[in-house]
């Protein structure tokens, strides 16, 4: 259970107990100690690099835009709907190669991962606060010009 003020949990953390710690205090998961970093091969590689540059913002989340599988996920899912932006999701959960494989990809150790531009934004924390604070517009409109 998450009490009232708390900083929100990863999807995993929250289904598995664990106890969290601030984002700002957690190691790049590259860097946690006893995590071996698989390198990603390089047509995963290739294949997120080519997807990325296709499309202005992508979503690596658990489920897809119709039918989401995490509240995480579906909070960002909602908050480009209400923002009228084009957007494409990646199941994580339909290959677990792809899912541990962004995790290096991006240096984050959590789901959903928000990509504008080919660069990544954030997880559900960080699109929700620039969501509030109107950065998140202001983003994804330069996307859209670029």
């Amino acid at each position: 259970r998450r009490s009232r003020g708390a900083s929100s949990l990863s999807c995993v953390s929250a289904v598995r107990g664990v106890r969290v710690v601030p984002r700002a205090r957690v190691a790049p998961i590259s860097r946690r100690p006893g995590f071996v970093v698989n390198a990603m091969g390089p047509e995963m590689k290739g294949a997120i690099d080519k997807l990325l540059s296709s499309n202005k913002v992508v979503v690596f989340m658990k489920g897809n835009k119709d039918a989401p599988k995490c509240g995480f996920s579906n909070t960002v899912v909602q908050v480009f709907k209400s923002m009228d932006v084009p957007f494409e999701t990646v199941d994580i959960l339909a290959d677990d190669g792809l899912r541990a494989g962004m995790k290096v990809y991006s240096d984050w150790p959590t789901f959903p991962q928000v990509y504008i531009d080919g660069e990544f934004f954030g997880g559900c924390d960080i699109v929700v606060d620039t969501y509030k604070d109107g950065t998140l517009k202001e983003t994804v409109d330069v996307a859209m010009l670029a």
